[in-house]
This record gives structure tokens, C-alpha cells and sequence, in this order.
């Protein structure tokens, strides 16, 4: 109604306008009649539309990333190709797949490692590159290259292992020391003693870095000697840096530090004399801390009773390993031999045992000989760490 426009009177071309209206109406009502049947076809039809399933962040069932693209001209595929290291995980295989119509599938797997890997380690080191460092594991000071744990939790104890099978049977872990004071000693144990063979370095030798790299590209695992205060020091004095039960914590801490960083790959700290450094427990409170704090073990050679290095490791908390038998105490094929009996009678009844031994030519030869045989009568020999308490807080 035109409220300016005489009373029941329509302005011209009001009729028009009307039916205008009425039209829209329609067209209005028509549309939504064919928008719901529509609905109720695409319900009732059998090509419903599509619905993905959610995403499932599930670690065990994740799905893989997306495809990397790869260039048009990359190389076909090899049982090697591509392969490179990342990380504390230390290496993923990447391998490139070419399919029939061209196009290049790549596809992410964990390195292959060689032999069993050890139950209940996270990663162990790649061997391809066991003579080099994880730079995740190395903290840069003054002093030079110290192990450190990661920044994801991972322990030098852990990467340098050497895998083991895993099985509960019989094992035997013989450690070998004075690695880098003698060069003859040094090549004839590398090149002569089986890779199950734990070696262990004196912080006070020479070229230790090169005789680490080539122990550990045979497959040895290593520790590091370090110089302690035994009770007729200095008329017996174990070298430089020597760990004193006088000494003032930072004193120590330093010489710590320093033989430390002498080489890098080892997985824990074992004694290099010491009997009144290790019954003193001042003295050995900042080590051990220390030493757990870094992510290492502690191997105690066994030569004192009065050693209080097992008590610190329950106490604070990391791996310790207590040697069984010294083999050659008495440095004569017979003697070491029948110790070496003695270590197998110990592993049978206990399951397990530690042997600590000297790189003499006759220590050297008659652990070669006699491992053969203990291997052909069910003994397994592991790294030293495989055998270790882990004493977790």
C-alpha cells in the first residue's frame, strides 16, 4: 500500500510489482523442494561422499611422512644407497625406489646394525662409524672433548655398548688394560684379541686416539683408565694426574677432566691402581658424582677390598661393574689359564663374570686360545657394560 497515495488507490505499476512477488515466492519455494531432495538422494545413494578416518598419533601405528620429493634424474635404487646418520639415533636408511612410471618413492628405515642389538638399550653406536664420536654426547671445555648425556637422555654407557645376544645363558666379560703404554702391546691386543674383548685405555699412554679408533672399528668396546692413589704412593705413583686422597675436590675434578678428554667412545671410568683413593670416602664423593653425572659407568678392577665405588654407585645412582678375577696376577700362560677357569666356574655358578687382565704378550695369547674354547662349550662373551649393575635411583 502506497501510504502517500489516495486511500484504496494503487500507484501505477503497483499490480506488476505484486506479481513480481508472487513469482520469487515461487522460485523460492521450487529451489529449497530440490535442494532437500537432493539431501535425501546423496543419504539413500550408495556413493555417499567421502570420509576420512582421524588421524592416529599412536607412536606404534603411526603412519609415515609425507614423500620426499626427489629430482627427475635421481639414481636407481640399491641395496646401499643413500644412506646417512642423524642425530643421537645415529642413522636412518634412505632409500630411493623407482617405479614403472617414473616416479621416485623414498622411504625412511632405522640403520641395520651389525649383529644382535643389546635388550633394553635404546640406540647402540652404528658400527660403520664407531671410531667417531657422537657430537651429541661431547660436552666442549678447557679441558677438551667430556662425555655428557644428550640432551634427549641418551648415556655414552648406552651408545658405546657393544650389542649383545640378549640370552640368559652363561656370560663372560674380560677386560684388557694398559692400552696405549706399550705400541707393540697396544697393536698385538687390537689385531689379535676377538672384538668381544673389552679394552681398556690408561689415560697415561700415548697416541690413545688413534689406538681407540682402530679398537673400535674392529668392534671392541673401550673404557678409560683413569690414575688413582694407591697406599704406598708415590713410591709407587700410577703417572701424571694421579687421583689423590689429600688432593682438594677441584684438584681432582680437574685431573678427572683431563684424562677424560684424552679420547672420546668409551662407555665408563675404570680404576688404574687406587686402593686408598677408592677406601677414601671424601675423596671419592665429587668423582663418583661426577662420573654418574656424565653418563658412564664405573668398573672397579677388584684389587681392594676396601673399595667404596659400589656403595657410591647404589647411593647416587649409575652403572657399576665389579671384576671377578684379576687373570694374571701372575703374568705366566699356566697361571693365567687356570684363572681363566676359575672366571668360567664363577660365570656358571653366578650366570655371569668379570675378568680384568694386563696386555702382556702372554695375557694377550692365552685369552685369544682360551675364549675359543669357552665359546665352543656355550659361553657368551659380551662388552663389559652387558654385565654391569644399573642401580637406577
Amino acid at each position: 500500500m502506497d501510504l502517500h497515495g489516495p486511500l484504496g488507490l494503487e500507484r501505477k505499476g503497483e499490480g506488476r510489482r505484486k506479481r513480481y512477488l508472487r513469482l520469487s515466492t515461487l522460485s523460492s519455494g521450487f529451489a529449497a523442494i530440490v535442494l532437500a531432495g537432493l539431501s535425501v538422494w546423496t543419504t539413500l545413494s550408495p556413493l555417499h561422499l567421502r570420509h576420512d578416518p582421524p588421524v592416529s598419533l599412536t607412536a606404534a601405528q603411526a603412519e609415515p611422512g609425507p614423500i620426499a620429493e626427489a629430482p627427475t634424474d635421481a639414481p636407481p635404487a640399491s641395496e646401499n644407497a643413500g644412506i646417512r646418520t642423524s642425530g643421537p639415533q645415529d642413522g636412518a636408511n634412505i632409500r630411493h625406489t623407482t617405479t614403472s612410471d617414473g616416479n621416485v618413492v623414498t622411504t625412511f628405515s632405522p640403520t641395520g646394525r651389525k649383529g644382535p642389538v643389546i635388550i633394553g638399550a635404546n640406540t647402540t653406536q652404528d658400527p660403520r662409524l664407531a671410531g667417531q664420536p657422537n657430537e651429541d654426547l661431547i660436552e666442549q671445555t678447557a679441558e677438551g672433548d667430556l662425555p655428557i648425556i644428550s640432551s634427549s637422555g641418551l648415556r655414552p654407557f648406552d651408545f658405546y655398548a657393544r650389542p649383545w645376544s640378549g640370552a640368559r645363558g652363561t656370560r663372560i666379560a674380560i677386560v684388557i688394560g694398559g692400552i696405549g703404554l706399550s705400541q707393540t702391546g697396544s697393536q698385538k691386543a687390537i689385531r689379535d684379541l676377538p672384538e668381544d674383548i673389552t679394552l681398556a685405555f690408561a689415560a697415561t699412554g700415548n697416541s690413545l686416539q688413534r689406538w681407540m679408533q682402530d679398537a673400535r672399528r674392529k668392534g671392541h668396546e673401550i673404557v678409560l683408565q683413569v690414575p688413582m692413589e694407591p697406599f704406598d704412593y708415590p713410591s709407587n705413583d700410577p703417572g701424571r694426574g694421579t687421583l689423590l686422597a689429600e688432593e682438594r675436590a677441584a684438584g681432582n675434578l680437574a685431573n678427572l677432566h683431563k684424562a677424560m678428554a684424552e679420547i672420546t667412545n668409551y662407555t665408563g671410568i675404570m680404576n688404574y691402581m687406587g686402593a686408598r683413593f677408592l677406601a677414601d670416602d671424601k675423596a671419592m664423593d665429587p668423582v663418583m658424582r661426577d662420573i654418574g653425572n656424565r653418563g658412564l659407568m664405573f668398573l672397579d678392577d677388584g684389587s681392594t677390598a676396601r673399595s667404596l665405588s659400589g656403595d657410591f654407585a647404589k647411593a647416587i645412582g649409575f652403572p657399576h661393574a665389579y671384576a671377578d678375577v684379576v687373570i694374571d696376577g701372575q703374568v705366566d700362560r699356566p697361571a693365567i689359564l687356570a684363572k681363566l677357569d676359575e672366571l668360567e666356574r664363577i660365570a656358571r655358578r653366578n650366570g655371569q663374570a668379570i675378568g680384568v687382565g694386563a696386555a702382556f704378550d702372554e695375557t694377550i695369547a692365552a685369552v685369544a686360545e682360551w675364549r675359543n674354547e669357552a665359546v665352543a662349550r656355550g659361553i657368551e662373551f659380551v662388552g663389559v657394560s652387558a654385565l654391569a649393575n644399573e642401580n637406577r635411583p
